[in-house]
């Protein structure tokens, strides 16, 4: 079992810079409240784990931080400088190129390697140079112990191994922001800590982390701050 001995609540906000920035926000689905009144913030380099049952609201709030969830009613609602509440459709892309997204499922493309699809997505937000782009795959995947699986297909890497890729294609633009959602809930309980830790060093390195879990155990063995989504609200600790 991984050793968690060493993992600690820090305050961690002092001195950085704040990447998301809500107060007062309403957050509707289908013209019904998911989330009433949220008032929330994270910093440069700071982990926090977001908490509660399913259908709690935890992946709409996720949502609305990229845009995909638009947000209606608020006093503020900022990501890195965008203002959400007055988003236009055009800047929405950009905002998305400063966040990595790690998602349960994964979401790999299954018909071409690792490399082809860490490949896609540098194509996809504007690099154009080979060496450049082959440079950065090599990077991320030293930076989440995947560097010897570049040629492999997705089927045939584990969950972990799976999921380790997709933290690597989070990274390929650098974000400030890493939003994870449930990124342990498809893995066994092994995995799942490495995966964890691997996050929480991530933080440590200056990422900003959000991640979504109904997994106490984790929050438990990796300790952080913690929000929770209940009764339509979102509450600290």
């Amino acid at each position: 079992m991984t050793d968690i001995s060493s993992y600690s609540i820090e305050d961690k906000s002092s001195d950085k810079s704040i990447i998301i920035d809500y107060r007062n926000v309403n957050i509707e689905r289908a013209e019904r409240q998911v989330l009433k009144d949220v008032n929330f913030s994270l910093h440069e380099g700071e982990f926090c784990y977001l908490v509660g049952k399913v259908g709690s609201g935890k992946s709409s709030l996720m949502k609305t931080m990229y845009a995909d969830v638009p947000i209606k009613e608020g006093n503020k609602a900022d990501v890195f400088d965008f203002d959400l509440l007055n988003l236009k459709k055009s800047k929405i892309p950009y905002l998305r190129r400063r966040i990595g997204i790690v998602f349960q499922d994964f979401q790999l493309l299954r018909d071409r390697s690792v490399a082809a699809n860490l490949r896609f997505v540098l194509e996809a937000t504007g690099w154009k140079k080979r060496q450049e782009m082959d440079d950065r795959i090599e990077e991320v995947l030293c930076e989440v112990g995947m560097e010897n699986k570049s040629y492999k297909m997705p089927h045939e890497l584990s969950g972990g191994e799976q999921q380790r890729i997709v933290i690597a294609r989070a990274l390929l633009n650098n974000p400030k922001l890493i939003i994870a959602d449930e990124p342990t809930g498809n893995l066994d309980p092994q995995t799942g800590y490495q995966i964890v830790k691997l996050l929480h060093n991530l933080a440590d390195s200056g990422h900003a982390i959000l991640m979504a879990t109904h997994n106490l155990q984790l929050v438990e063995d990796f300790p952080a701050r913690t929000v929770r989504c209940i009764d339509k609200s979102l509450r600290q600790g």
